[in-house]
């Protein structure tokens, strides 16, 4: 029954007893967070230019990324058998961490716009910082509670 219990993946075919060491790891999680940064940060602005508030449109985009980080970073960066406990365990971080990156750019881009950027540069700058925090807390946690170290 592999990969039923995982609604991103159809299938597995990565062998999990070959692990990657830290350092692919990190690599590959950058080169993951850089797709998903292009998916969040591109729906944004685009989201943005149809008319959308900057926190409606922060919301869905972060959705998006997100689900694109999980399905890379399970099967590609940490090489991690589907299953309903870690995406279910994934999704609460990624809730608690859109939390903390929502919350910072609803405070930094009023906060950037109030010192007379433009919007584009209001969230842009806010969604940087609010995206670095979000980065470094999701691989600590996926690292070594969500996708063990083997």
């Amino acid at each position: 029954m592999r990969g039923a219990v995982d609604p991103l993946e159809p299938r597995h075919e990565t062998d999990p007893s070959r692990p990657t060491d830290l350092r692919t790891q990190v690599t590959r999680f950058f080169l993951t967070g850089v797709l998903s940064a292009v998916v969040d940060y591109g729906l944004l602005q685009l989201f943005m230019l149809l008319g959308w508030g900057y926190g409606p449109a922060k919301a869905v985009s972060f959705v998006a990324g997100t689900l694109t980080a999980y399905a890379l970073n399970r099967r590609w960066t940490f090489q991690a058998e589907p299953s309903r406990a870690r995406f279910i365990a994934t999704m609460c971080l990624y809730a608690v961490m859109f939390g903390v990156q929502w919350g910072l750019f609803m405070l930094l881009v009023p906060f950037f716009d109030g010192m007379g950027w433009t919007m584009f540069w209001s969230t842009t700058i806010g969604y940087v910082i609010a995206q670095g925090v979000a980065t470094v807390t999701n691989f600590i946690v996926q690292r070594t509670v969500i996708f063990r170290v083997r």
